[in-house]
């Protein structure tokens, strides 16, 4: 076991989370087990050193190879989105610090992760080895490509801001699955929820968002990547 001083911390965070002011009820964190993955997964393990005093502030924070660890409040609400009942496949374009993935291992059966940086996705594993989750597996390489190799995924969760839904990751999304992605310009998004009815997209606006761009084939391209 971890030794943890931040509990109390974390906890305090989840609280805040749970009253956090929002416009409609849709964007309130009411999910049980959603609140009970965020009052475990320890935020601080997946944050540099120097950053972990503050783990539990409701901002995103820098993880290094101009990447970030996401929002806590956006974390709970794509998580809760997400609909998780205990027993999916869940695939994650972006893996970054492990953080999401984390959360993610306490609500579904399998996650399947990707992240083009190898520096992050190796540091990632290395948290989640050390926390013992065991229904996680990474993948380096083009996130916007998915991972044929295990699809269908029952959900698909996307942490980085594309200018469209990938197409490759669609197709690899189940019929009745899942999907939450962040769509819009570079710079800032709109949070989508979107169901695949009928080989179909149903969209629903979750709320605006920024994060940073989703890199591939199928999304930004940057440096000639």
């Amino acid at each position: 076991m971890i030794q943890d001083k931040f509990v109390q911390a974390r906890l305090d965070m989840v609280e805040y989370l749970v009253n956090y002011p929002v416009e409609n009820e849709g964007q309130k964190i009411r999910d049980p087990r959603v609140i009970a993955a965020l009052k475990k997964v320890p935020r601080q393990m997946f944050m540099p050193e120097a950053f972990k005093f503050r783990a539990y502030e409701d901002n995103a924070q820098a993880i290094g190879e101009g990447q970030t660890i996401s929002q806590p409040y956006i974390v709970a609400l794509m998580s809760q989105a997400l609909e998780l009942k205990g027993n999916e496949k869940v695939l994650e374009l972006g893996t970054g610090s492990g953080y999401q993935a984390a959360v993610l291992a306490e609500l579904a059966a399998r996650i399947f992760t990707v992240e083009r940086i190898e520096k992050l996705s190796r540091g990632a594993e290395e948290v989640i080895r050390t926390l013992k989750y065991q229904n996680i597996l990474f993948h380096i390489g083009d996130g916007t490509l998915g991972w044929p190799k295990f699809a269908s995924y029952d959900r698909i969760i996307v942490t980085a801001g594309a200018p469209e839904v990938p197409k490759a990751c669609w197709e690899q999304l189940a019929e009745g699955g899942r999907m939450v992605i962040p769509v819009g310009d570079s710079s800032v998004q709109k949070l989508l929820l979107i169901d695949k009815v009928n080989g179909r997209e149903v969209k629903k606006e979750l709320c605006g968002c920024k994060f940073v761009p989703l890199v591939g084939k199928y999304g930004w391209q940057v440096n000639g990547q």
